[in-house]
Protein backbone atom coordinates (compact mmCIF):
# COMPACT_ATOMS: atom_id res chain seq x y z
CA UNK A 1 0.00 0.00 0.00
CA UNK A 2 0.78 3.76 -0.63
CA UNK A 3 1.79 6.51 1.87
CA UNK A 4 -1.70 8.11 1.24
CA UNK A 5 -3.45 4.43 1.33
CA UNK A 6 -2.07 3.68 4.52
CA UNK A 7 -2.95 7.20 6.09
CA UNK A 8 -6.54 6.47 4.24
CA UNK A 9 -7.13 3.42 5.73
CA UNK A 10 -5.96 3.86 9.46
CA UNK A 11 -5.96 7.01 10.18
CA UNK A 12 -8.61 9.37 8.60
CA UNK A 13 -11.60 10.05 11.03
CA UNK A 14 -9.71 8.77 14.05
CA UNK A 15 -10.55 9.85 17.07
CA UNK A 16 -13.16 11.93 18.16
CA UNK A 17 -16.02 14.28 15.49
CA UNK A 18 -15.46 17.66 16.40
CA UNK A 19 -17.84 21.01 15.58
CA UNK A 20 -14.85 22.93 16.04
CA UNK A 21 -12.98 21.18 12.86
CA UNK A 22 -13.53 22.86 9.26
CA UNK A 23 -10.63 21.08 7.88
CA UNK A 24 -8.50 17.46 8.47
CA UNK A 25 -6.63 15.36 7.43
CA UNK A 26 -6.14 15.33 3.57
CA UNK A 27 -4.92 18.79 3.25
CA UNK A 28 -1.80 20.78 3.87
CA UNK A 29 -2.69 21.80 7.52
CA UNK A 30 -5.53 21.80 9.90
CA UNK A 31 -8.42 24.23 10.00
CA UNK A 32 -9.72 24.71 13.45
CA UNK A 33 -11.62 27.09 15.14
CA UNK A 34 -10.33 28.15 18.63
CA UNK A 35 -13.57 28.75 21.12
CA UNK A 36 -13.93 32.62 22.29
CA UNK A 37 -12.98 33.31 25.63
CA UNK A 38 -10.41 30.40 26.05
CA UNK A 39 -6.77 30.46 25.30
CA UNK A 40 -4.75 27.99 23.05
CA UNK A 41 -2.64 25.05 24.93
CA UNK A 42 -0.08 22.89 22.88
CA UNK A 43 2.31 20.77 23.89
CA UNK A 44 4.32 17.49 21.95
CA UNK A 45 5.71 14.61 23.29
CA UNK A 46 7.57 11.50 21.50
CA UNK A 47 7.74 7.93 22.09
CA UNK A 48 11.10 6.31 20.68
CA UNK A 49 11.57 2.47 20.67
CA UNK A 50 14.85 1.06 22.91
CA UNK A 51 14.42 4.42 25.01
CA UNK A 52 10.91 5.49 26.06
CA UNK A 53 9.81 1.28 25.42
CA UNK A 54 10.99 -1.65 24.97
CA UNK A 55 11.92 -3.33 21.20
CA UNK A 56 8.44 -5.60 20.28
CA UNK A 57 6.29 -3.74 22.62
CA UNK A 58 2.36 -4.08 21.68
CA UNK A 59 1.01 -1.81 18.72
CA UNK A 60 -1.97 -1.24 21.22
CA UNK A 61 -0.50 -0.17 24.10
CA UNK A 62 1.84 2.50 22.01
CA UNK A 63 -0.96 4.42 20.34
CA UNK A 64 -2.55 4.54 23.85
CA UNK A 65 0.59 5.65 25.60
CA UNK A 66 1.63 7.98 22.38
CA UNK A 67 -1.59 10.03 22.99
CA UNK A 68 -2.08 9.64 26.87
CA UNK A 69 1.67 11.18 27.65
CA UNK A 70 0.09 14.70 25.70
CA UNK A 71 -3.17 14.16 27.10
CA UNK A 72 -1.09 14.20 30.88
CA UNK A 73 0.36 17.61 30.12
CA UNK A 74 -3.06 19.07 28.41
CA UNK A 75 -4.44 17.58 32.31
CA UNK A 76 -1.67 19.21 34.41
CA UNK A 77 -2.73 22.90 32.58
CA UNK A 78 -6.03 22.18 33.58
CA UNK A 79 -7.11 22.13 29.80
CA UNK A 80 -9.35 20.46 27.85
CA UNK A 81 -7.76 18.52 25.00
CA UNK A 82 -9.22 19.15 21.57
CA UNK A 83 -7.36 18.14 18.32
CA UNK A 84 -3.82 15.84 17.73
CA UNK A 85 -1.67 15.76 15.34
CA UNK A 86 0.39 12.46 14.85
CA UNK A 87 3.85 11.75 13.48
CA UNK A 88 4.91 8.38 12.86
CA UNK A 89 7.55 6.80 11.42
CA UNK A 90 7.63 3.11 10.79
CA UNK A 91 10.56 0.57 9.39
CA UNK A 92 8.26 -0.92 7.26
CA UNK A 93 4.53 -0.86 6.73
CA UNK A 94 2.82 -3.69 8.61
CA UNK A 95 -0.83 -3.19 8.16
CA UNK A 96 -1.39 -5.38 11.67
CA UNK A 97 0.64 -3.05 13.73
CA UNK A 98 -1.10 -0.12 12.11
CA UNK A 99 -4.43 -1.37 12.67
CA UNK A 100 -3.68 -2.42 16.49
CA UNK A 101 -1.86 1.03 16.94
CA UNK A 102 -4.59 3.17 15.39
CA UNK A 103 -6.90 1.22 17.38
CA UNK A 104 -5.32 2.22 20.86
CA UNK A 105 -4.75 5.43 19.79
CA UNK A 106 -8.35 5.77 18.42
CA UNK A 107 -10.25 4.23 21.39
CA UNK A 108 -8.41 7.39 23.85
CA UNK A 109 -8.76 10.10 21.58
CA UNK A 110 -12.58 9.32 21.63
CA UNK A 111 -12.80 8.46 25.48
CA UNK A 112 -11.69 12.15 25.78
CA UNK A 113 -13.19 13.99 22.69
CA UNK A 114 -9.83 14.13 20.91
CA UNK A 115 -9.74 14.52 16.94
CA UNK A 116 -6.77 13.30 14.70
CA UNK A 117 -6.45 16.62 12.25
CA UNK A 118 -3.35 15.20 10.63
CA UNK A 119 0.51 14.67 10.74
CA UNK A 120 2.90 12.75 9.05
CA UNK A 121 3.95 8.97 7.92
CA UNK A 122 7.71 8.11 7.16
CA UNK A 123 9.61 5.03 7.11
CA UNK A 124 12.50 5.42 9.58
CA UNK A 125 13.19 3.74 12.87
CA UNK A 126 10.38 3.53 14.97
CA UNK A 127 9.23 6.60 17.10
CA UNK A 128 5.89 8.53 17.84
CA UNK A 129 5.69 12.03 18.09
CA UNK A 130 2.16 13.57 18.94
CA UNK A 131 1.72 17.07 19.01
CA UNK A 132 -1.68 17.94 21.09
CA UNK A 133 -3.77 21.20 21.43
CA UNK A 134 -6.69 22.20 24.13
CA UNK A 135 -8.05 25.06 25.54
CA UNK A 136 -8.44 26.15 28.79
CA UNK A 137 -10.54 29.56 29.81
CA UNK A 138 -8.69 33.13 29.72
CA UNK A 139 -6.30 33.06 32.50
CA UNK A 140 -7.43 29.92 34.48
CA UNK A 141 -4.36 27.59 33.49
CA UNK A 142 -2.86 25.87 36.25
CA UNK A 143 1.29 26.46 36.19
CA UNK A 144 4.19 25.49 37.73
CA UNK A 145 4.68 28.85 39.84
CA UNK A 146 1.99 29.86 41.91
CA UNK A 147 2.53 27.49 45.08
CA UNK A 148 3.42 29.61 48.12
CA UNK A 149 4.60 28.66 51.89
CA UNK A 150 1.77 26.98 53.77
CA UNK A 151 0.25 25.26 51.13
CA UNK A 152 -0.47 21.63 50.68
CA UNK A 153 1.12 18.95 48.24
CA UNK A 154 -1.25 16.33 47.03
CA UNK A 155 -0.45 13.84 44.46
CA UNK A 156 -3.24 11.56 43.02
CA UNK A 157 -3.63 7.83 42.57
CA UNK A 158 -0.86 5.74 42.96
CA UNK A 159 3.09 6.15 42.40
CA UNK A 160 5.78 3.92 41.30
CA UNK A 161 3.68 1.27 39.38
CA UNK A 162 4.46 2.37 36.10
CA UNK A 163 8.20 2.12 36.96
CA UNK A 164 7.98 -1.30 38.51
CA UNK A 165 6.14 -2.06 35.48
CA UNK A 166 8.31 -1.76 33.19
CA UNK A 167 10.85 -3.70 35.57
CA UNK A 168 8.35 -6.43 34.81
CA UNK A 169 8.52 -6.33 31.40
CA UNK A 170 12.33 -6.41 31.44
CA UNK A 171 12.17 -9.65 33.44
CA UNK A 172 13.57 -7.57 36.53
CA UNK A 173 11.26 -7.82 38.97
CA UNK A 174 9.73 -11.02 39.94
CA UNK A 175 5.80 -10.74 41.52
CA UNK A 176 2.81 -12.76 41.34
CA UNK A 177 0.91 -12.84 38.50
CA UNK A 178 -2.14 -10.66 39.34
CA UNK A 179 0.17 -8.27 40.28
CA UNK A 180 2.84 -8.25 37.07
CA UNK A 181 -0.24 -7.70 35.13
CA UNK A 182 -1.51 -4.63 37.30
CA UNK A 183 1.97 -3.27 37.41
CA UNK A 184 2.47 -3.91 33.65
CA UNK A 185 -0.44 -2.11 32.76
CA UNK A 186 0.33 1.03 34.74
CA UNK A 187 3.25 1.09 32.14
CA UNK A 188 1.33 0.38 29.31
CA UNK A 189 -1.77 2.13 29.70
CA UNK A 190 -1.36 5.14 31.62
CA UNK A 191 -4.20 7.00 32.78
CA UNK A 192 -4.59 10.97 32.20
CA UNK A 193 -6.06 12.88 34.97
CA UNK A 194 -7.95 15.21 32.30
CA UNK A 195 -10.90 15.50 34.58
CA UNK A 196 -8.92 16.23 37.78
CA UNK A 197 -6.76 18.86 35.72
CA UNK A 198 -10.33 20.60 35.37
CA UNK A 199 -11.83 20.01 38.15
CA UNK A 200 -8.74 21.59 40.08
CA UNK A 201 -9.17 25.04 38.09
CA UNK A 202 -9.69 27.92 40.78
CA UNK A 203 -8.25 25.83 43.59
CA UNK A 204 -4.83 24.44 42.80
CA UNK A 205 -2.09 26.83 42.65
CA UNK A 206 0.22 25.02 41.17
CA UNK A 207 0.69 21.88 38.89
CA UNK A 208 2.62 19.40 37.08
CA UNK A 209 2.26 16.17 35.71
CA UNK A 210 4.38 13.26 37.37
CA UNK A 211 6.27 11.94 33.98
CA UNK A 212 10.39 11.49 35.30
CA UNK A 213 9.63 10.37 39.07
CA UNK A 214 7.62 12.38 41.75
CA UNK A 215 10.42 13.93 43.28
CA UNK A 216 12.12 15.09 40.30
CA UNK A 217 8.73 16.78 39.09
CA UNK A 218 7.73 17.82 42.45
CA UNK A 219 11.33 19.91 42.22
CA UNK A 220 10.37 21.36 39.04
CA UNK A 221 7.35 22.58 40.70
CA UNK A 222 8.70 23.99 43.72
CA UNK A 223 11.81 25.40 42.08
CA UNK A 224 9.13 27.09 39.64
CA UNK A 225 7.27 28.74 42.83
CA UNK A 226 10.64 29.53 44.67
CA UNK A 227 9.56 26.90 47.52
CA UNK A 228 10.70 24.02 49.23
CA UNK A 229 8.57 21.40 50.83
CA UNK A 230 8.22 18.63 53.00
CA UNK A 231 7.18 15.33 52.62
CA UNK A 232 5.65 12.88 54.21
CA UNK A 233 6.81 9.59 53.56
CA UNK A 234 4.04 7.25 55.41
CA UNK A 235 1.47 9.27 53.15
CA UNK A 236 3.13 8.28 49.49
CA UNK A 237 0.33 6.61 48.08
CA UNK A 238 1.56 3.13 47.22
CA UNK A 239 -0.33 0.36 45.95
CA UNK A 240 -0.47 -3.07 46.99
CA UNK A 241 1.21 -4.49 44.22
CA UNK A 242 4.44 -2.17 44.60
CA UNK A 243 4.17 -3.04 48.10
CA UNK A 244 3.96 -7.07 47.52
CA UNK A 245 6.88 -6.13 44.97
CA UNK A 246 9.15 -3.64 46.27
CA UNK A 247 8.97 -4.34 50.41
CA UNK A 248 10.59 -1.96 52.39
CA UNK A 249 12.01 0.47 49.29
CA UNK A 250 8.75 0.71 48.23
CA UNK A 251 8.88 4.29 48.79
CA UNK A 252 12.04 5.02 46.93
CA UNK A 253 10.29 3.34 43.69
CA UNK A 254 7.76 5.74 43.89
CA UNK A 255 9.55 9.20 44.73
CA UNK A 256 12.03 8.19 41.66
CA UNK A 257 9.98 6.08 39.35
CA UNK A 258 9.01 7.68 36.29
CA UNK A 259 6.02 6.87 33.96
CA UNK A 260 3.36 7.05 36.15
CA UNK A 261 0.87 10.32 34.56
CA UNK A 262 -0.63 11.34 37.85
CA UNK A 263 -0.56 15.09 38.80
CA UNK A 264 1.44 16.76 41.86
CA UNK A 265 -0.36 19.97 42.77
CA UNK A 266 -0.12 22.27 45.43
CA UNK A 267 -3.39 24.40 47.08
CA UNK A 268 -3.81 26.29 49.80
CA UNK A 269 -4.56 24.27 53.25
CA UNK A 270 -8.33 26.39 52.82
CA UNK A 271 -9.08 24.52 49.84
CA UNK A 272 -9.32 21.15 51.58
CA UNK A 273 -12.63 20.65 51.46
CA UNK A 274 -13.17 21.55 47.46
CA UNK A 275 -10.31 20.16 46.60
CA UNK A 276 -11.38 16.53 48.37
CA UNK A 277 -14.86 17.40 46.23
CA UNK A 278 -13.25 17.92 42.84
CA UNK A 279 -11.00 14.65 43.39
CA UNK A 280 -14.26 13.24 44.17
CA UNK A 281 -16.42 14.70 41.16
CA UNK A 282 -13.86 13.68 39.16
CA UNK A 283 -13.51 9.95 40.67
CA UNK A 284 -9.86 10.18 41.11
CA UNK A 285 -7.92 9.26 44.32
CA UNK A 286 -5.98 11.90 45.69
CA UNK A 287 -3.19 12.33 48.65
CA UNK A 288 -2.43 14.88 50.75
CA UNK A 289 1.59 14.29 51.01
CA UNK A 290 3.24 17.00 53.07
CA UNK A 291 3.01 21.05 52.82
CA UNK A 292 5.17 23.83 51.08
CA UNK A 293 7.50 25.23 53.40
CA UNK A 294 9.82 28.51 52.88
CA UNK A 295 13.40 27.43 51.32
CA UNK A 296 14.55 25.35 48.04
CA UNK A 297 14.64 22.02 48.98
CA UNK A 298 12.52 18.73 49.46
CA UNK A 299 12.72 17.12 53.18
CA UNK A 300 11.34 14.01 53.03
CA UNK A 301 10.35 12.63 56.60
CA UNK A 302 9.40 9.48 57.69
CA UNK A 303 7.87 10.16 61.86
CA UNK A 304 10.39 12.16 63.68
CA UNK A 305 13.59 11.32 61.41
CA UNK A 306 14.39 13.01 58.19
CA UNK A 307 15.38 10.40 55.56
CA UNK A 308 18.54 11.03 53.25
CA UNK A 309 17.45 10.50 49.51
CA UNK A 310 19.87 10.56 46.17
CA UNK A 311 17.06 10.39 43.20
CA UNK A 312 17.81 9.69 40.05
CA UNK A 313 14.31 10.12 37.89
CA UNK A 314 14.89 10.18 34.59
CA UNK A 315 16.46 12.37 32.06
CA UNK A 316 17.50 11.68 28.55
CA UNK A 317 21.22 13.24 28.62
CA UNK A 318 21.97 12.33 31.92
CA UNK A 319 23.68 8.79 30.68
CA UNK A 320 25.70 11.04 28.31
CA UNK A 321 27.14 13.41 30.86
CA UNK A 322 28.19 10.60 33.23
CA UNK A 323 29.92 9.46 30.51
CA UNK A 324 31.68 12.45 29.72
CA UNK A 325 33.00 13.16 32.64
CA UNK A 326 34.42 9.10 33.42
Amino acid sequence: MTETDLIQRFFYGLGAERDDVRLGIGDDAALLRVPSGEELVLTTDALIEGVHFLPGAPAHSLGHRALAVNLSDIAAMGATPRWALLSLNLPQADEAWLSAFAAGFGALARAHGVALVGGNLSRGPLSITVQMAGSVPDRQALRRDGARPGHALYVSGCIGDAAAGLQVLRGELAVDATSADYLRRRFEYPQPRLQLGEALRGLASACIDVSDGLYVDAQRLLRASGCGATVELERLPLSPALRQAMGDAAWQQALEGGEDYELCFCAPVTHAAAIAAAAARSATTISRIGGVEAGARIELRAGNSVMQFSPSGFDHFRAIREADHS
